[in-house]
């Protein structure tokens, strides 16, 4: 049987972390417009998705079994509207002992659950795609950067 354990980080120093996700929501441009006009029965879905992103961001090791508490010292969450989607930018800050990738692509999921949620009785052709570590920080395996497309 395969033993799980938590990773120990007691040895390891106090640094700077910092990580950036993205993914998007692809949706039908009427459905975007309704977003941009405020018309959706559930009210302002982007201060919905942001404020929702940064709460996951604080509760991450409450939903990932294996993930470390981490002292955030800070959290955005950005949206960018495209013709048939929104793409959702989450990047997340602390000063630890391990990194925060997996606060920044909790951010997004949720931010992107939260609008699909949000726009689910308008749009049923909707869907989540490219939830994606974009870039990462400090830590002992250095820093990382994604070749985007």
């Amino acid at each position: 049987m395969n033993k799980i354990s938590m990773i120990e980080i007691t040895g390891k120093p106090t640094t700077f972390r910092e990580a950036v996700a993205k993914g998007e929501v692809i949706l039908s441009p009427e459905t975007l417009k309704l977003i941009k006009e405020g018309k959706l029965p559930k009210g302002d879905v982007l201060s919905c998705a942001q404020i929702a992103a940064i709460l996951a961001v604080k509760k991450t090791p409450y939903i990932i079994p294996l993930c470390h508490p981490v002292k955030i010292t800070g959290a955005k969450v950005n949206f960018e509207l495209k013709e048939n989607k929104i793409e959702i930018e989450a990047q997340v800050k602390a000063t630890d002992r391990t990194g925060v990738e997996m606060e920044a692509l909790t951010a997004v999921m949720v931010a992107a659950l939260t609008i699909y949620d949000m726009c689910k009785a308008t749009d049923k052709e909707m869907y989540l795609s490219d939830v994606r570590l974009i870039k990462k920080r400090g830590g002992k395996s250095g820093d990382y950067l994604r070749e985007e497309q």
